[in-house]
């Protein structure tokens, strides 16, 4: 089932891949400009939510740069991106903020009423599939390589499983990694929707810190999601 997916959608991939390699080098303010003109899809809509922001920074990375800034950088991306490309889109924030509730004192308590109001703005949307961003960390440096996890709600395990081989196809040629259930998720694990959380690198090693730091890399991963998103709806008749 999974090779028939990929084969079937290759062709309408790589038509729209390259369509937004081309849009996202125009620059920034090109794309902004036609993504006002686009007309958002009625049927699907995508919520990106770019993870931490706030009280919770998330990781660090190996040159003391935050997570949660780089989570908001790609997202925002992303966003510009799929709309440039005519889908509805929500995000969960656009700014360095925490979505907790007003009266959280603690920053535990903080974090628990975040990740929870995340949860209900997504279960709140309509016909919705969320797209969490994230980057990974760990203590040793050596390893690299993006990686998608899934919840086990409608169309989300063969969704992940596409864009992980993609990534390894386009970004991580020679990456081993697989998609896999988003266990132990709070997240993932409440929403009522499609899902994915995208860790797009490692903090931790410090060349694909680099990579994840960079605009034009971000604009290149965030290309390989939204074309991917896009054929992935259009062939479940999902837009």
């Amino acid at each position: 089932m999974k090779n028939h997916i990929l084969v079937k959608l290759t062709p309408a991939y790589a038509i729209i891949l390259v369509f937004l390699f081309l849009c996202a080098f125009l620059g920034d303010k090109a794309v902004t400009v036609m993504t006002e003109d686009a007309e958002p899809s009625d049927r699907v809509c995508i919520i990106i939510d770019a993870g931490h922001g706030g009280v919770d920074t998330g990781a660090t990375s190996c040159t003391g740069v935050m997570e949660s800034n780089i989570n908001l950088e790609i997202a925002l991306r992303l966003n510009d991106l799929l709309q440039l490309m005519g889908h509805k889109t929500k995000m969960i924030r656009t700014t360095d903020e925490s979505i907790y509730t007003e009266g959280s004192t603690t920053i535990a308590a903080k974090k628990i009423s975040d990740l929870k109001n995340r949860v209900q703005i997504v279960n709140e949307a309509d016909n919705a599939l969320l797209v969490s961003i994230h980057q990974n960390h760990f203590p040793v440096d050596k390893y690299r390589g993006a990686q998608v996890f899934y919840n086990r709600i409608g169309e989300s395990e063969a969704l992940a499983k596409l864009l992980q081989n993609n990534f390894v196809a386009t970004l991580n040629p020679g990456s081993i990694r697989k998609a896999k259930k988003a266990d132990g998720v709070y997240l993932m694990q409440n929403i009522q929707t499609t899902g994915i959380l995208i860790e797009c690198g490692f903090l931790s090693n410090p060349e694909e810190e680099s990579l994840l730091r960079n605009a034009g890399y971000q604009k290149k991963l965030c290309c390989v999601i939204a074309a991917t998103l896009s054929s992935f709806l259009k062939e479940n008749a999902m837009t």
